[in-house]
């Protein structure tokens, strides 16, 4: 009885802050950290994704200029679209010109991955890299090194006519130019396809191999249809970036006399003496339905992707496929396309850019000359085109990560309940094109109080290429922080710790090496971004991009071929240091 009596009256003590226990953290305007911190980046993120939206919808139904004094609300802009503009021959030469580019690139990049990954291929360990390295090469670049050896007077068109009399391609036309973005967006299917097949089971190969199948049937009957998931995935991805790109309708739809969705907006919003901002915004709105409906009709058919899962818990040992002779015929296909179609082409444009010309007729040796590079770094503003890409590449990138990092630990690590929501925003700026994305901002930086302050700066460019590489960033981040068992929270949970600094001192430090992969991937899309600086860039803050295209205007070849050979030194330099810090870092 004196026991329980002793033990009822000893006091209880609840320790204070700064005492042993419960650690007290500080609160943000009354708020626990991490509350304000799950509503910070969500709105955050928001006010990021519906800044160049909001103002795009509300200009199409203006009949003035939405920063201006007046106006009415109209829906003429839609009418004269489709009566003034001729946008409905612009709406099927863009379709047309996308499904060739899809069907080019994946008839390339489908054998190419099932060949590599499936079949005793002659230095596959060798080629599989270099074909993803033409993904860092931008298809500003991969176009001018096209019209340099392929183009009506180009090296390689030159050599065949003078041989044959004649030649089999015409560059400016719209198969030409669908081929020509399709080489760039071969590496982007190929890696859907060959990831695709790395990771998966070959069970069904061995049974059907087993039942006597030859290996062609083999390839026709069993993997080909498990590879409808990442041949649909990539198509719809493909097919989205054709219908938005600027580079190719720029550099060769318009001296073909073709104008794409993208090249109407460049003309009419950039070029135009006096643009109809009202049309601008009525066009611009229609693309941005238009790549919604596609990244929404890309989630729905994949719904179901289930059905082709060959990865289980138990696998089967790899048997690569002998093609026999067959094995040479898909050597000499993978070898053309590498040779002539990304590497040839930028090897040329190297080469145009130690050369006063480059002409069949005379040796490249005999006209060398380093007056290129001498313009480029003599003009300032050419120079400072450098330095700003640069700057903007990695402030945005930084940016990026940052936020698509605490995108990912709001939405996924965090009983926040508009997470779903925030996740969703995250990865919304995938179904906005480039442009738009310049467009958007131009106006809402011109309609916003103190906009002018930012637009025509650098600092317009990081934010709208921090938009643009939003979801790029959370995919990239997103399964690495996913990786991370949630008993490792629970214990930091145990110990006192809240959830910033159980994020901030445990997740985090799981999670660097995917962020610093996801800083290099960022980094090398911003490098060669160049889309919504056409709307955004002041005299003071033009890129690599603009100002290429501002010498590919003027006739000067040569410059612009030193500029983008620049842009690759620069992107391989620093693809190549990410690699190597990079090395050994599975979760990277």
């Amino acid at each position: 009885m004196s026991v329980h009596t002793s033990a009822s009256a000893t006091p209880t003590h609840t320790p204070r802050a700064g005492e042993l226990g419960a650690p007290h953290y500080r609160r943000l305007f009354g708020l626990p950290r991490e509350v304000a911190f799950h509503w910070a980046t969500f709105l955050l993120t928001v006010v990021l994704v519906l800044a160049p939206v909001l103002p795009i919808l509300y200009q199409s139904i203006r009949n003035q200029a939405l920063y201006t004094a007046g106006g009415a609300f109209t829906l003429g802009n839609y009418t004269a679209l489709f009566t003034e503009a001729g946008f409905g021959g612009i709406v099927l030469d863009t379709l047309f010109f996308a499904v060739l580019t899809t069907v080019f690139a994946l008839v390339i990049a489908v054998p190419m991955a099932i060949l590599l990954q499936r079949t005793q291929f002659p230095g596959a360990r060798l080629i599989a890299p270099v074909l993803r390295w033409p993904i860092y090469i931008s298809p500003l670049v991969l176009a001018f090194g096209w019209i340099v050896i392929y183009g009506p007077a180009g090296l390689m068109t030159g050599t065949i006519r003078d041989v044959f009399g004649a030649v089999p391609w015409n560059l400016y036309s719209l198969p030409g130019m669908a081929f020509v973005e399709a080489v760039a967006q071969v590496p982007l299917a190929y890696m859907f396809c060959a990831n695709a097949l790395a990771s998966s089971d070959t069970s069904l190969e061995n049974a059907a191999r087993i039942v006597g199948a030859r290996p062609l049937r083999v390839l026709r009957s069993v993997v080909l249809p498990m590879l409808r998931p990442p041949i649909l995935y990539a198509g719809l991805l493909i097919f989205g970036t054709a219908v938005e790109t600027l580079s190719i309708p720029l550099v060769l739809g318009e001296r073909a006399g073709f104008t794409m969705f993208s090249s109407f907006l460049y003309t009419e919003g950039i070029n135009s003496v006096n643009p109809d901002y009202g049309m601008l915004g009525a066009a611009s709105t229609l693309i941005l339905v238009a790549t919604v409906s596609l990244v929404a009709l890309q989630a729905r058919l994949l719904k179901h992707a289930q059905r082709f899962v060959s990865v289980r818990g138990k696998a089967s040992r790899s048997h690569l496929l002998d093609l026999g002779r067959w094995k040479w015929a898909g050597f000499a296909f993978v070898g053309i396309y590498i040779f002539f179609g990304a590497l040839l082409p930028v090897l040329a444009l190297i080469l145009r850019s130690f050369t006063s010309m480059l002409t069949p007729l005379v040796s490249p040796f005999d006209l060398l000359t380093f007056k290129n590079f001498e313009l480029i770094f003599q003009y300032a503003p050419y120079t400072e085109s450098i330095t700003n890409s640069i700057i903007v590449a990695f402030v945005g990138a930084v940016a990026t990560v940052l936020l698509g990092g605490a995108a990912v630990v709001v939405a996924r690590r965090s009983r926040f309940r508009l997470g779903r929501k925030l996740e969703s925003a995250a990865q919304a700026p995938h179904a906005l094109p480039g442009l738009v994305i310049g467009i958007g901002f131009f106006w809402a930086f011109a309609w916003a109080p103190g906009g002018h302050l930012v637009q025509g700066t650098l600092l317009a460019l990081v934010i709208a290429f921090s938009v643009r590489a939003l979801p790029a960033a959370y995919g990239a981040i997103s399964p690495a922080v996913l990786q991370v068992g949630s008993e490792l929270d629970d214990a930091a949970r145990t110990v006192g710790a809240d959830w910033w600094r159980t994020v901030s001192r445990v997740l985090a430090r799981l999670a660097l090496p995917a962020m610093l992969a996801s800083f290099v991937l960022i980094w090398t899309s911003m490098i060669r971004e160049y889309a919504p600086a056409m709307f955004l860039a002041g005299a003071d803050s033009q890129v690599i991009g603009t100002t290429a295209l501002d010498l590919w205007t003027q006739g000067e070849t040569g410059p612009v071929a030193a500029l983008a050979t620049l842009q690759i030194a620069v992107t391989a330099l620093v693809a190549g240091l990410a690699g190597l810090l990079l090395k050994g870092k599975s979760n990277a």
